[in-house]
């Protein structure tokens, strides 16, 4: 394991080796590594034994909730070590990795592999912030050995024409106009996802009895709402096809957003400062929602099945609880960084700078 250490360590990784205080190695002899001195509750005449099998039955018995302690002393210190860089601290789930509908895993894999192929770029431009993803960056840029430029927020950068391939419905935000400040949900889950019937009645209902205003943005024909929703709710909803939604987004109004958590979503929300219900599908927002509610702390995460009840409760939870209050407090904190990165001398604005010089130089 000494010998596995030092191969590893000249590799660029750290090494901490745990070890029985019997046989204890001098540290001296490694100072690049650090040592967990472990009590395995052993005599020397205990090892010394014919016993082979007992003697390494009784290490792992013994040693097991030392070992335990140790690393968890070593996650506090960690914690401690990494507040501002949350990412590290907490890893993803199985649930959480990237998974995808399409029929045929292999084209899907293949086409994965060739958007990863570097090979022939020049550069990388990415659409996110230094303040959102340091740590992984860092990381990727050792990876890529490439020429790095994350501009973004793209959509704030420069004001541009709407790039939706969708007919967006300007009505709303006629209504919008007329609701109360950070009163009104949007929710919507991107142009891809679709909910059945039952989901959709579920969803309907949960909205309307959160009693919130709301911005639902449904792409099906088959919405029958009863009248006894429309009496519930009145002119408190608006339902649309699709709508503008970074106007949506940087309208007073809004205080939160149900999203499925696509990148363009997740990037919109956080830098308009409206926290979020993550209700991911596939690819790349299972991700995307795992930073959002448990990285930067920003969004609640949806792990249930769509009923109207849990529905309401979350809404809730989010617009005027107490975690609600807390999570809109980070999303103001992380605006704020955004927008410095955004501003002269500021991370964006630099990177910006650096890709123009970067493509005149050809």
């Amino acid at each position: 394991m000494l010998q596995l250490g030092t191969i590893l360590h000249s590799k660029g990784f750290y090494i901490t080796i745990a070890h029985t205080q019997f046989n204890f190695p001098n540290p001296l002899n490694y100072p690049d590594f650090n040592f967990l001195e472990m009590y395995e509750g052993l005599h020397e005449q205990n090892v010394s034994s014919h016993n082979f099998i007992d003697v390494i039955s009784g290490f792992n018995a013994n040693c097991k909730a030392p070992l335990q302690e140790s690393l968890a002393r070593m996650m506090e210190k960690e914690d401690q070590h990494n507040a501002m860089m949350l990412e590290l601290v907490e890893p993803l789930r199985l649930k959480d990795l990237p998974i995808t509908n399409f029929r045929d895993l292999d084209d899907l894999l293949q086409l994965i592999v060739k958007a990863h192929d570097s090979r022939s770029s020049s550069a990388i431009i990415w659409n996110t912030m230094d303040c959102l993803e340091q740590s992984s960056s860092a990381l990727l840029r050792q990876e890529y050995q490439l020429p790095w430029f994350p501009i973004g927020p793209l959509h704030r950068t420069i004001p541009a024409p709407s790039t939706s391939l969708l007919k967006e419905d300007q009505n709303c935000i006629s209504w919008m106009d007329k609701q109360s400040h950070n009163s009104v949900i949007h929710a919507s889950v991107g142009s891809i996802a679709f909910l059945d019937s039952k989901e959709l009645a579920e969803m309907v209902w949960g909205l309307a009895n959160s009693e919130h205003p709301f911005l639902w943005v449904v792409r099906t024909n088959s919405i029958l709402l009863p009248e006894s929703f429309q009496e519930t709710v009145g002119e408190r909803g608006c339902i649309t096809k699709w709508a503008p939604q970074k106007e949506v987004l940087a309208h007073s109004a809004v205080g939160g957003f149900w999203s499925h958590c696509g990148w363009n979503s997740t990037i919109e929300s956080i830098s308009e400062e409206v926290p979020t219900i993550c209700q991911p599908y596939f690819g790349d927002q299972r991700v995307n929602s795992r930073y959002l509610s448990q990285v930067w702390g920003v969004g609640l995460e949806w792990e249930n099945d769509m009923n109207r009840g849990p529905i309401e409760e979350a809404i809730r939870m989010l617009m005027v609880g107490k975690e609600g209050e807390v999570i809109r407090q980070r999303t103001k904190d992380l605006k704020v960084k955004i927008e410095l990165s955004m501003k002269q001398a500021g991370s964006s604005y630099n990177s910006l700078n650096e890709l123009v010089d970067q493509i005149l130089s050809f």
